[in-house]
């Protein structure tokens, strides 16, 4: 396996970064007491990166996909999306970064038992008023690409783990958002679907997406380009993974 690293690719040093967090502190508060999840972090990902963010249980690195994803905010430091500052963006205006520029893959699938794989698929453009009859065929398309035009109208009980995550990730790509989030997502395969979701992300990469995977198995953050570590809420100084 190749050796992983935090450090940036060469070849992104001349794009916009995507993402700037400068600073990012996120803090519970239940009562007197306060949990600091994220502890100053600063991070750029640039666009085209294909990047992983590991870290064991509790190590803020959820918090931090949460933030990325305009699904949480920051209690001090800032976020820039896109070269727009996240903090300057109304309800409205976060609801459309997260419908339109942002794709997310969870590790549940969350996908409506009594829907088709199709009507699944369809549910981001319905929220983005898209016309009825061009939403299916977007949707028939997007599972083509992650190979499963075959079974637009089999319900989830229907197909297997990877399939089910497969048509997750349809559903993230139908809106042909910039970025990919994807929160732990082969977290419930067995090894066949693991490679099978991740050969599919190596595509999108290809394709020029940016993508970020949050991860606790090396195994799986080995398919990124780059490594980010986090630990008690602090990035770690680079490190070198390696099997």
């Amino acid at each position: 396996m190749a050796a992983l690293t935090s450090r940036p690719e060469a070849t992104t040093a001349a794009r916009e970064p995507v993402i700037e967090l400068q600073d990012a502190r996120k803090v519970y508060r239940s009562g007197a007491i306060e949990f600091e999840a994220l502890r100053g972090i600063d991070l750029e990902i640039h666009e085209g990166e294909y990047v992983a963010i590991m870290g064991p249980s509790g190590s803020g690195k959820s918090t931090l996909m949460n933030v990325l994803g305009c699904l949480d905010t920051l209690t001090s430091g800032s976020y820039r999306l896109a070269g727009s500052d996240v903090r300057d963006l109304d309800e409205a205006e976060l609801a459309e970064v997260r419908n339109r520029r942002i794709g997310f893959v969870f590790q549940q699938f969350n996908l409506l038992p009594s829907l088709a794989a199709w009507q699944n698929v369809e549910l981001p453009l319905m929220y983005g008023r898209v016309p009825r009859a061009d939403r299916r065929a977007r949707a028939a398309r997007a599972l083509d690409r992650v190979g499963l035009g075959s079974r637009l109208d089999n319900r989830p009980g229907e197909l297997s783990g990877g399939q089910q995550q497969r048509v997750a990730v349809a559903r993230a790509l139908v809106g042909e958002p910039t970025m990919i989030l994807a929160d732990e997502p082969t977290g419930n395969l067995d090894t066949v679907s693991t490679n099978d979701v991740l050969e599919l992300f190596d595509e999108l990469h290809e394709a020029g997406r940016t993508i970020v995977l949050i991860t606790h198995e090396t195994e799986v953050a080995a398919r990124a380009k780059r490594v980010v570590v986090v630990r008690d809420g602090r990035l770690q100084d680079a490190e070198v993974l390696a099997s």
